[in-house]
């Protein structure tokens, strides 16, 4: 769920905001100088530079204190900030990571977005996209502590994993692994489904070999 917004200092318009993710041109009808205003909430530790042109607004909890928010979450909301809620979704091993088929945490995280873009550095991490039209994949709801948007559901992640096992630098294996988490949940008649419009069957004969394999 988005975490309660830091009050004292920042502007309602921004501390209302649904995406904690914003960017200095977001607030031109609150600031003159917008960079200038943004730098100094920045010293306050009202917001947190997550990316170059990016911020994220710091939870009041967490005000004048060290805080690191997932790196998935802080992808969803930069594309949300650059794309709209519903243009983009968590996918591949975010989404595994959300459905609890990846334990730890990543230095990685994807997110599906309209067009093609390069990876970006976040902290200590790197945010990957992948150009795909969120309306024609299978996704749900999700909430994190930036915002609330959209994942690829199991049998959609289990798909993309198995077409894409090593997208955003992940392991082969620590790939596989997931797809056996997620082929122990999927309901196959929906994975089929999904499969054919997608023209993904030969991922999905993998993720039954891999499923299989275990």
């Amino acid at each position: 769920m988005v975490s309660p917004r830091a009050a004292r200092g920042l502007p309602p318009r921004l501390a209302q905001r649904d995406n904690a993710v914003v960017r200095p041109r977001d607030a031109a009808d609150v600031y003159v100088n917008p960079h200038a205003e943004f730098a100094r909430l920045v010293d306050n530790g009202l917001l947190l530079r997550v990316a170059p042109g990016s911020y994220a607004i710091v939870p009041r909890p967490w005000v004048g204190r060290v805080w690191r928010p997932d790196l998935a979450a802080v992808a969803l909301g930069i594309a949300q900030a650059d794309y709209g809620r519903d243009a983009v979704a968590l996918t591949n091993v975010s989404a595994a990571r959300h459905h609890g088929a990846i334990p730890r945490a990543l230095a990685t995280a994807t997110v599906a977005v309209p067009t093609q873009r390069p990876p970006l550095r976040v902290g200590d991490g790197t945010v990957h996209f992948t150009q795909r039209t969120v309306a024609r994949i299978d996704v749900e709801a999700v909430e994190t502590e930036i915002t609330a948007g959209w994942v690829t559901t199991v049998e959609q992640t289990l798909l993309d994993l198995a077409a894409r096992p090593t997208f955003g630098g992940v392991e082969p294996g620590q790939a596989d692994e997931a797809i056996r988490v997620l082929a122990a949940r999927a309901d196959w008649d929906r994975v089929t489904a999904l499969a054919r419009p997608q023209h993904k069957l030969k991922a999905m004969a993998y993720a039954q070999r891999v499923a299989e394999a275990s």
